[in-house]
């Protein structure tokens, strides 16, 4: 898939009406959080943002992630997309997304165009209200991640995350010991899972249906 079509194509549907929770609860863990698309909590929580970065390579398009640094906090260690949340200085949540990245991950942000959002999520363990943005470099970005916040960075070539067969589940462990079942990503050997997971099945929602004509 070139660069191109893709980006005109995002830029069309990311216009239309969102498909939400039906998007995203595909790869929420079970039993489902309905907190998780309460609009009150949504609205009462702290904001934060994330970016979906496409990026062009030689050997295709690819989406990077982080694996969080090792810290005192719920998200300790986990896969996400890069984003934080908002500072004061922010002017609004698009900034928050760009600046988390450039600080994360070393794309600067006047090389990251913006071609739209997905759905606001509630995150119920941090009390966190995400706002996901989709952009793209138009050319292979160099990455710089910073070793304070990010233990690793992997990317994922597109074609994979649009073939349903890669979306597993398995049981995860939780620290209040209950256990719950979850469907994540096997991205380069690490587990893709929660609301990042949740974001991307929104986007791949989005596609499905335009592929579908939908």
């Amino acid at each position: 898939m070139e660069l191109k079509y893709l980006v005109s194509v995002l830029e069309n549907i990311l216009k239309e009406p969102l498909p939400g929770r039906m998007g995203q609860q595909p790869m929420a863990p079970v039993p489902l959080e309905e907190d998780r698309f309460d609009s009150r909590r949504m609205k009462a929580a702290r904001k934060g943002a994330v970016l979906m970065l496409i990026c062009p390579f030689e050997n295709g398009i690819r989406i990077p992630f982080i694996k969080r640094a090792v810290y005192e906090g719920v998200h300790s260690g986990q896969i996400a997309f890069p984003g934080g949340k908002m500072d004061p200085g922010d002017k609004n949540l698009e900034e928050t997304a760009l600046r988390e990245t450039e600080e994360e991950i070393g794309v600067p942000r006047e090389k990251i165009q913006l071609l739209g959002v997905l759905s606001d999520l509630y995150i119920p363990p941090s009390n966190f209200s995400v706002r996901p943005f989709v952009g793209f470099t138009s050319q292979p970005p160099i990455f710089r991640p910073d070793p304070r916040e990010v233990a690793r960075m992997i990317s994922c070539d597109l074609a994979w995350l649009l073939d349903e067969n890669n979306q597993k589940e398995k049981k995860f462990p939780l620290p209040s010991g209950r256990t719950i079942q979850a469907p994540y990503f096997d991205i380069d050997q690490e587990v893709v899972w929660g609301a990042t997971a949740m974001i991307l099945s929104e986007f791949l929602t989005l596609w499905k249906n335009k592929s579908n004509g939908g």
